[in-house]
């Protein structure tokens, strides 16, 4: 028989444990409670109809000046999506995020889902924004991997095929920018499912850019993809199936719709068939990141471009200082002297690339010295007007101890939002390698790195220590998405593709805009030139001035006639606060707006 202390003490401690669930209960009900009220306080992304153009029959514009809105892309129908996008009440960030989710499908050459990229984007409330969703090294990559037993680079090896990719930062880059965005995710990318379920008609040019590769394609894929085919033909209709799949599997499930699931096993499978080392490990690490803008003024303009891994917006800045204080507007337009200038200020801007920039998280890049002012003033000592400089000769300065397949979009709005975006795979279709069952390009990135130190890669960029092959590592890029602000308000929003010819094409374009007070299409159109000190030669776009390309001869400089440079977009605001927008003619770019 139980004492009646012992039944006091069970009884007290019955109460005691009832206390504490009830307790429980109350803070759960709580918590409950305030996820819910945070739920409804949070702000909801406004669903709207689907958006609907026709694919198999558009034309392409090559300027437009409007007021409501504007996207400029290498593309009419990735163009025109993003403008529908702004009618329906969606702002600069959903714009550019479904003019890329476009460019995935109608330009797989460069448009992507297994690429990377940049964003640089001014908010309308001021806030300047830097992402960085470039590719990264897989974890499984090493220094020596393109490398010979005997130390030499195995030509071809970062280019072509599986082992040339990098882990794609495209999907995850989308979703970092999109809590910047107005509309749902799924209103921005049914537009690209819509095309690649239903197809779009092919142009002259992307007939004949896919007849060129269809050897490489059968080379570097098991898995015969939908791009093979005997020949193309403008009015083509190009229908991706499997590609459609993956954009539906990233509307259902997001980011991991990508990185993760029936994706991400498809990816690992297309590296195992193909000798590729990105795991599953790889893709679900993968992180974009916002980075601090590369702001810098020039004669009262604030330039706002990519901080590192990007080149682009440290070389703009030490470029565009160079010629500060040179007075080159009195030198005229493509003239001897402004042309000789601007090689020389291009020839130390990527020899100091080539030594100390790389993915600035793993390397630690002097970029204040690089673009101080005493340092660029002691880079100028030795440049003579009217004499070419020698790349043996100049150097790295002294300091205290993408066939250019890339594709840019700029988009701005009527608040005032300005986006500029530009993509790659690297070379034209990236790796040339397909992931079976997915339906888009690997990039080739890897070609990126240094594969061996002093090594040229694709583009003959040489590269050091500071950008030599770590896993985990962002390869140092020259994607230069820039927009000038003048009186704190957008002025321009500019980038282009084009390998290392990017940074360059950039520096012209806005020394035509702004100190030869050039109109906008002849700063895109007009012949550009290239110098990237090594290889020591100054390249000139057929239709430059003979003239000019003479003098440039005899003051001791290699000329070297090559094709396009570039497919700059630029969209300037004008004092009325109008949008004037241009898309290169250098392809099948066009302008649209409202």
């Amino acid at each position: 028989m139980t004492s009646k202390p012992v039944l006091l003490i069970k009884f007290l401690l019955l109460i005691s444990v009832a206390s504490v669930i009830l307790n429980m209960k109350r803070r759960v009900l709580a918590l409950l409670l305030s996820i819910a009220w945070l739920a409804c306080k949070a702000p909801k992304k406004t669903s709207v109809e689907s958006i609907t153009i026709d694919p198999y029959q558009f034309n392409i514009q090559k300027k437009i000046l409007c007021e409501n809105g504007a996207v400029v892309s290498a593309h009419p129908l990735a163009s025109k999506i993003g403008v529908e996008i702004l009618k329906k009440g969606g702002n600069a960030i959903d714009a550019a995020i479904a003019t890329q989710l476009a460019l995935a499908v109608v330009y797989p050459q460069a448009g992507n889902l297994g690429g990377g990229g940049f964003m640089v984007a001014r908010l309308a409330n001021g806030k300047l924004l830097a992402l960085d969703y470039r590719e990264i090294a897989p974890l499984h990559a090493d220094r020596d991997m393109y490398l010979d037993e005997k130390g030499n680079v195995q030509p071809g090896k970062s280019v072509n095929g599986h082992l040339a990719s990098g882990v794609p930062g495209t999907v995850a880059g989308l979703f970092a920018s999109s809590k910047y965005g107005k509309l749902s995710f799924k209103t921005l990318i049914q537009p690209a499912i819509n095309m690649a379920e239903k197809g779009f008609a092919l142009t002259e040019r992307e007939a004949q850019s896919l007849n060129n590769i269809q050897n490489e394609l059968r080379t570097y894929n098991k898995v015969m993809p939908v791009f093979v085919k005997e020949t193309w033909k403008a009015g083509d209709t190009l229908i991706q199936t499997d590609l459609a799949n993956t954009l539906k599997r990233i509307r259902d499930l997001g980011e991991k719709g990508f990185y993760e699931g029936e994706t991400a096993r498809l990816m690992i499978e297309e590296m195992q068939r193909g000798g590729g080392i990105i795991t599953p490990q790889d893709l679900k690490d993968y992180q974009a990141k916002y980075r601090e803008p590369h702001v810098f003024d020039y004669k009262g303009y604030e330039i706002v471009g990519m901080p590192m891994p990007s080149s682009g917006g440290l070389l703009l800045h030490q470029m565009m200082k160079m010629i500060e204080d040179k007075n080159i507007a009195t030198m005229g337009f493509e003239t001897p002297a402004s042309v000789q200038l601007m090689a020389e200020v291009e020839r130390r801007a990527f020899a100091d690339r080539a030594e100390y920039l790389g993915d600035a998280d793993f390397y630690k890049v002097p970029a204040k010295i690089l673009v101080s002012p005493g340092y660029l003033q002691q880079r100028m000592k030795d440049y003579v007007a009217g004499v070419a400089g020698s790349s043996k000769m100049i150097r790295p300065g002294e300091i205290q101890k993408e066939s250019e397949q890339t594709t840019h979009l700029s988009v701005i709005d009527k608040e005032g939002n300005a986006v500029a975006v530009t993509t790659t795979l690297n070379d034209s279709y990236g790796s040339k390698t397909v992931v079976a069952g997915a339906g888009f390009f690997l990039n080739d990135e890897m070609d990126d790195f240094s594969a061996k130190p002093g090594t040229p890669n694709l583009y003959g960029a040489i590269g050091g220590e500071a950008n030599a092959i770590a896993p985990g590592k962002r390869m140092l890029s020259s994607m230069t998405p820039t927009i000038v602000l003048k009186n704190n308000k957008p002025y321009l929003v500019l980038g282009t593709p084009g390998g290392t010819t990017i940074p360059t094409s950039v520096f012209q374009t806005l020394v035509d805009i702004l100190e030869f007070k050039m109109g906008v299409e002849d700063a895109v159109y007009k012949p550009k030139f290239h110098h990237q000190w090594l290889p020591d030669t100054l390249d000139i776009e057929y239709g430059f001035p003979e003239n000019v390309g003479t003098a440039l001869q005899q003051m001791g400089y290699a000329i070297r006639q090559r094709g396009e440079i570039g497919r700059t977009e630029v969209i300037k605001i004008l004092p009325d606060g109008k949008f004037e927008s241009v898309a290169d003619n250098r392809g099948d770019d066009d302008a649209e707006g409202w």
